[in-house]
Formats: C-alpha cells, sequence, structure tokens
C-alpha cells in the first residue's frame, strides 16, 4: 500500500465515523426536541464532499505525497477534534437548532462564527495539493465554497431564530 493509499483509507474511515456520529447525536437532539433546519441542501453537501473522495481515490491513491502539505492537513485533523470535542454531543453534519440551548462560544467559536468550515475548506484543497492533484484542489474548493454559502446562509438565519428566543 503507498503512504497516498494509506492516508486516503485514513480520511475515508475518520469521514464514515463521523457520519455515525453525526447519525447518533442527531437522533439524540432531535428526541430532545431539537428541530433540523433547511434538510433540503444536505444532499448536495454529502455529494460534494463523496466526488472530492472519490476523485482522491481514483487520482491520487498512488501519488507521491507532498510531506509539508500533509503536515498542513494533519494540524487541520487537530482543529477539527476541537471542534468536535468542543461541541460535544451537540456535533453534527446537519443544522440542528436545540430550542432554549444557549449557543456555543468556547473553544474555537471564540475565534470563528464558522470554524468547522473553514477547517472543512482548507482540508478540501489541501490534501489534493499533498497528493499533486492541483486541479482537483482548484475544482472542490470552489464547489466546496458554493455549498458553504448555501449553508452558511441557512444555518446563520437558525442562529440568529435562535439568539432572538434566548432569554
Amino acid at each position: 500500500m503507498t503512504l497516498a493509499a494509506l492516508i486516503l483509507t485514513l480520511v475515508t474511515a475518520q469521514r464514515l465515523g463521523e457520519l455515525i456520529l453525526s447519525r447518533y447525536n442527531t437522533a439524540r437532539l432531535l428526541a430532545q426536541g431539537a428541530i433540523e433546519v433547511a434538510p433540503g441542501h444536505y444532499p448536495l453537501i454529502v455529494a460534494t464532499h463523496a466526488a472530492w473522495l472519490i476523485a482522491l481515490w481514483i487520482w491520487g491513491h498512488d501519488q507521491d505525497v507532498n510531506l509539508l502539505a500533509l503536515s498542513v492537513f494533519i494540524l487541520l485533523q487537530a482543529c477539527r477534534f476541537w471542534v468536535l470535542a468542543t461541541l460535544g454531543a451537540r456535533w453534527t453534519t446537519r443544522i440542528i437548532v436545540l430550542p432554549d440551548a444557549s449557543l456555543v462560544t468556547s473553544g474555537p467559536y471564540r475565534y470563528l462564527a464558522h470554524p468547522n468550515y473553514a477547517i472543512v475548506a482548507a482540508e478540501i484543497a489541501v490534501l489534493p495539493l499533498a497528493l499533486h492533484l492541483y486541479l482537483l484542489a482548484l475544482v472542490f474548493t470552489v464547489l466546496n465554497g458554493l455549498v458553504l454559502a448555501i449553508r452558511i446562509h441557512t444555518e446563520a438565519r437558525a442562529l440568529a431564530i435562535a439568539r432572538e428566543r434566548q432569554p
């Protein structure tokens, strides 16, 4: 197995594990009375990320690895885990609003309104760069940017409503 294939195996396993965690957290939040906001765009997000991974496997599984870009990607994983740890049971890949719950303002949320999206945007660019797939980095950065524009606008509306409801 090449180093590139090992990296892609680990990233794929991580993403699948996160989907399982997200489904679990979503079910728990919904059972507590949370509501999902604008689920219609979610398949577009899943399709974009799945296409990114598939493209990386097709064109990157046997590529040499740029260790500097890989180091940046590994640093991004530490940031990703910081987000997950900060949100805990409230982390999900969907937009879920738990009525009367205070907004998270600790951890990376002290510095950015959407740290997870910034991290994901960087990952989508950096991992293809680590595999010398510059066109893939560009194409999926643009696609992800378009999807995130929809997502962030929708989430910002949901968070504004949640803030209005806070005591």
